[in-house]
C-alpha cells in the first residue's frame, strides 16, 4: 500500500520526519514549514510537468499560460485542434508538441486515466505514465509529489532537490547518484516531506543570496 498526504496532515509530518533527523530539524527551526505546493489531478498539470523539464519555472509557467490565453481551460480535445505552428506560437518546442499530443491522445483514447492512477501504487503509476513519449522518472516524481501527494518520493533527476541534499548532509559535489540514494533513504517512509523542506531551504537561501 501507499501513504497520502494532504494540507490538513502536513505540518504534522514535517514536524514528524524533521524530528527523526537533525538536519530536517534545523531547516524547519530556522525557515518554518515549507509550502503546502500541490496542483490537480488534471491534463493541464500533467502538461505543466512536461513543461517544466529542463527549463526554468518561469520559462514553463509562460508556455501554459500562453496556451491558456488561447484555448481556455486546457483539455486533450482542445489542445489537439491546434496545428504545430500554433503550438510553436505558444512556445512549445518541437519536442514537447510531440509529447503533449501524445498525452492528450493516450487520455482521450482511454489508454491512460488520470483517476485511475489516483487507485494505484507508486510502481504501477510509474511503469504507466512512462509509456507516454517525453515521460520519464523526473516527471512521474514530481507527478507523485504535487498531485498525488505519495509521501515517500524523492526526485533523484531533481537538482534542486538533490543539491540541496548535499549541502544539508555535507556530502561532496561529485557524490554518486547510489550514494544520494542512500543518504535519501535514511528519510523513508516520509521522503517526499524531506524533499519539501529541501527545496525550501534551496528556495530560501537562494532568495537571500
Amino acid at each position: 500500500m501507499f501513504e497520502t498526504f494532504d494540507q490538513a496532515n502536513f505540518h504534522q509530518l514535517c514536524d514528524l520526519t524533521a524530528n527523526r533527523d537533525a538536519d530536517l530539524q534545523a531547516i524547519l527551526d530556522q525557515y518554518g514549514y515549507p509550502p503546502f505546493w500541490s496542483r490537480a489531478n488534471t491534463f493541464e498539470s500533467l502538461v505543466h510537468i512536461i513543461l517544466e523539464q529542463q527549463v526554468s519555472l518561469a520559462s514553463a509557467l509562460a508556455t501554459l499560460n500562453k496556451l491558456k490565453e488561447k484555448i481556455g481551460e486546457p483539455t486533450p480535445a482542445k489542445l489537439l485542434l491546434l496545428t504545430d505552428p500554433e503550438l510553436r506560437d505558444c512556445y512549445f518546442s518541437r519536442q514537447k508538441t510531440v509529447y503533449v499530443r501524445h498525452l492528450a491522445e493516450s487520455l482521450l483514447s482511454g489508454s491512460l486515466s488520470l483517476s485511475e492512477l489516483e487507485k494505484m501504487d507508486d510502481y504501477s503509476i510509474r511503469s504507466k505514465l512512462k509509456t507516454i513519449k517525453g515521460i520519464g522518472d523526473w516527471t512521474v516524481d514530481i507527478y507523485l509529489i504535487f498531485m498525488l501527494h505519495h509521501t515517500d518520493v524523492f526526485p533523484i533527476g531533481d537538482l534542486a532537490a538533490v543539491n540541496a541534499l548535499k549541502k544539508v548532509k555535507g556530502l561532496a559535489a561529485g557524490t554518486s547518484k547510489d550514494e544520494v540514494l542512500a543518504a535519501a533513504d535514511q528519510f523513508k517512509p516520509y521522503r517526499t516531506i524531506a524533499t519539501m523542506l529541501l527545496w525550501y531551504v534551496y528556495l530560501e537561501e537562494r532568495k537571500r543570496k
